[in-house]
């Protein structure tokens, strides 16, 4: 019996089926950013606007520090992207409390709606796709995604994000 799951591993591991895993990455990738690239192109934004926005959505009151932490590019690469989007109003910042040198982000409501219709249009793409797979395959999709990830850097969740009360 060992011989067969070990058999059954060696197939999934061959570099023909990993480099296919690697395609369809790129594939999905592509197709679940493409309505939402369309949406960010007629606003005059990219995808790198839409992370910071994603990201301010989900954890508000997030520190600079936090974001950069997450999204993983240079402090200059943030800032021209952070200061479009507080000048067109996405976006707002504000002094922490109890220390001076944070700047705590927060979505306005432009960017709350513009968070919302991306992410909403994703989730519908995203169940659409739980559902054709069903919940086992859901797990195994996560599972290897979490893997994925680097073990040093994993994803900073709410309860994690550091934050100025």
């Amino acid at each position: 019996m060992t011989d067969i799951k070990s058999s059954q591993k060696a197939l999934f591991l061959r570099k023909e089926t990993l480099k296919r895993g690697i395609e369809l990455l790129f594939y999905a990738y592509r197709d679940f950013t493409n309505e939402a690239d369309a949406i960010l192109f007629e606003l005059g934004l990219g995808r790198a606007h839409h992370r910071v926005i994603y990201f301010v959505g989900k954890n508000p009151g997030m520190t600079v520090s936090d974001l950069l932490n997450i999204l993983r590019i240079t402090k200059q690469s943030l800032s021209r992207v952070l200061s479009h989007l507080i000048s067109e109003s996405y976006i707002y910042q504000r002094i922490g409390s109890k220390d001076k040198r944070q700047r705590l982000l927060f979505l306005t409501s432009k960017g709350s709606a513009l968070e919302t219709r991306l992410t909403d249009i994703q989730c519908t793409r995203f169940a659409n796709a739980y559902l054709q797979s069903g919940a086992s395959d859901v797990a195994g999709f996560e599972q290897v995604l979490n893997a994925l990830l680097d073990k040093k850097q994993k994803p900073i969740t709410k309860k994690s994000a550091n934050r100025d009360g």
